[in-house]
């Protein structure tokens, strides 16, 4: 069991990755993951205007069926973003398809899309490919949610899963997810999908208060360029198969449920910033004493976008100033004079005043770690925020100034 993806270890979930030759790579291109039964679903979408085909078609669709779905399918290798009306009929059909194969109600199966922007949906390759799927999902892979992650991939090197379990009032809970992102990625959110399962009892509209708390710790936290995508799509599915009394808000099972689902989020979350292109280290940057929790956020975020901040890193350069300067343009509220400032294990600044480092050392440090923490304490308030990120590398260039091409 251990070795079954994430979203199969979850009782009432079966999913699978097939290739329908969108990716000229000839890898997984098309996943489709299942419910036994119409489950509770809540979702969080792009905030750009320019939203996808899919992103419209599955902010409609929840409204029309209640937050009941029972299946998604996904592409990869085109976003349909920018794509018209014909757009709007290619994820129409995508989504009736997948209803007929697989036996389910109109309107219970959310649609997403990652790839491209602006190319029309090479319709034949992904109705053999919905095909597929229903016919290989009822099979032993479909049990084992055998290449479901790897089908949702774009420049990402790495798939992307997480598991976690808690205790609802005497019934163990499970929930686990796939995702993908590597570059477009920056709040709110990201070029990321993610599919989340877990077997709770609990309601759409409760879903969806924890799904939102979840991602604004977690997914809305990451940036590897500063753009945001057409397509960014979270969907959470709960199947009841739990059997723990029903989750209410406001409530300690609300508070641990949500706790344990931030904690899955962020394990996805922190291997997309990892896995963003190019990148050679996952980058976290935690600012404290801040006046609220969104001037904290504020300022991480200005940091993790930074240009210079991100290729310093690359290079190995403990270049503290570009750090403070960013946390001077954001905006937020604080005094110069307060400011401190840790890299790794070494601190660099304290109370606004320079400290004598071996700049050496911490470059040897730096260039020997995959791992970088960012400690910056403005001194001037209570709250604090945690945003990750990752450096920028040649490699970054080479594989968006390629992409299209």
């Amino acid at each position: 069991m251990e070795n079954n993806s994430p979203l199969t270890r979850v009782p009432g979930f079966r999913a699978v990755g097939v290739t329908c030759e969108l990716k000229t790579s000839g890898q997984p291109d098309l996943a489709l993951i299942l419910a036994d039964a119409p489950a509770a679903g809540a979702a969080i979408f792009t905030t750009n205007v320019f939203k996808a085909a899919p992103v419209l078609y599955d902010m409609a669709l929840l409204n029309k069926s209640g937050g009941r779905i029972q299946g998604v399918i996904i592409n990869a290798g085109n976003a349909n973003a920018v794509t018209g009306e014909q757009g709007m009929r290619d994820v129409t059909e995508m989504a009736r398809l997948t209803e007929a194969v697989c036996s389910l109600p109109k309107d219970s199966v959310f649609v997403m899309s990652t790839g491209i922007i602006g190319h029309k949906m090479p319709m034949d390759k992904i109705r053999r490919g919905i095909k597929e799927a229903a016919h290989v999902i009822k099979t032993e892979a479909g049990q084992t949610g055998q290449n479901a992650a790897r089908a949702i991939m774009t420049t990402d090197l790495v798939s992307k899963e997480a598991f976690a379990q808690c205790d609802i009032n005497g019934q163990t809970v499970s929930m686990g997810g796939i995702a993908k992102g590597s570059g477009m990625i920056h709040p709110n959110m990201a070029t990321m999908l993610s599919v989340l399962v877990t077997d709770a009892v609990i309601e759409p509209a409760v879903l969806a208060q924890s799904l939102k708390k979840a991602a604004s710790r977690t997914f809305n936290r990451i940036t590897v360029d500063g753009d945001t995508s057409t397509n960014d799509t979270v969907v959470i599915l709960a199947s009841d198969r739990a059997e723990n009394a029903p989750i209410e808000p406001d409530t300690p099972a609300f508070k641990t449920f949500t706790t344990t689902l931030t904690e899955l989020c962020a394990d996805l979350a922190k291997t997309i910033a990892r896995d963003g292109e190019g990148a050679t280290k996952l980058v976290e940057i935690t600012v404290t004493g801040a006046v609220t929790e969104a001037e904290a956020e504020t300022a991480a975020k200005t940091v993790a976008t930074s240009p210079l901040m991100k290729t310093a890193l690359f290079g190995n350069d403990p270049n503290w100033g570009r750090a403070l300067a960013a946390i001077g343009r954001s905006g937020v509220r604080l005094e110069p004079a307060q400011v401190s400032l840790r890299l790794g294990d070494f601190q660099l600044v304290k109370r606004g005043e320079p400290l004598n480092f071996d700049g050496a050392a911490v470059s040897r440090r730096l260039a020997a770690s995959t791992d970088v923490k960012i400690l910056i304490d403005l001194g001037v308030g209570p709250d604090w925020a945690t945003v990750w990120t990752c450096d920028f590398s040649y490699k970054y260039i080479e594989i968006n100034a390629e992409y299209h091409t």
